[in-house]
């Protein structure tokens, strides 16, 4: 029988400013929780862009389920822009949903872009299991003063033009504990084309930590 990704399920979850609007998908009896961050809300990035759609549903076909948010101010969340403090507190909160939900198993955070950066300082706040940040914007950051005490996997295309990929390895250089970093060759900041090859390589990589 071929794969059947689970039915998505919108609900709304307690947030720091009001309720945030969120999808769950989840199989039966999932193996672990995969919190997913979207881009910059100020750039049109919400929980249904296809990149962090991919991370969900890569984590769906591995056996967990994910949760997908959007931040304060966008779609039906309540508040409003925080410069990636409050979203950070968002991810915290899609958390501790997620943990009420489904206790004692396993946690994983996602990002894409923004949504990188969000997910690593989130990760830093809470145990655990792993973490993948694809495309991280927070490489236009210094290296954060803590990294997180977990695997971690870092996605880049190479033709990035909005986090160019010199600049994320510039700044991996720079952190005394490194990501293991996969790099695609043509692709862009969104993997047009190239979210089938994303997707593997986000599967391939939690098979190894589960």
């Amino acid at each position: 029988m071929s794969y059947q990704p689970p039915v998505p399920d919108m609900i709304t979850i307690p947030g720091p400013c009001g309720v945030l609007e969120a999808i769950v998908e989840a199989p039966d009896l999932p193996r672990a929780i995969a919190v997913v961050c979207h881009p910059h809300p100020l750039q049109g990035g919400t929980m249904t862009n296809k990149v962090a759609h991919s991370l969900a549903r890569s984590c769906n076909e591995c056996g967990l389920a994910s949760v997908r948010f959007n931040y304060r101010g966008v779609g039906k969340s309540v508040g409003s822009y925080d410069d990636g403090v409050g979203e950070t507190d968002d991810a915290l909160a899609a958390v501790r949903w997620a943990r009420a939900r489904w206790p004692n198993l396993p946690l994983y955070m996602a990002g894409f872009s923004f949504g990188g950066g969000v997910a690593l300082r989130a990760a830093l706040q809470t145990a655990c299991m792993g973490l993948v940040t694809v495309a991280p914007a927070i490489a236009r950051d210094a290296p954060p003063a803590q990294l997180p005490n977990c695997p971690w996997l870092l996605i880049q295309g190479d033709a990035d033009d909005v986090v160019p990929a010199p600049q994320v390895l510039q700044w991996v250089s720079l952190l005394s504990t490194k990501p293991e970093v996969r790099m695609l060759e043509g692709a862009g900041h969104f993997f047009h084309g190239r979210l089938l090859e994303l997707r593997e390589i986000v599967r391939n990589w939690l098979h190894t930590t589960l």
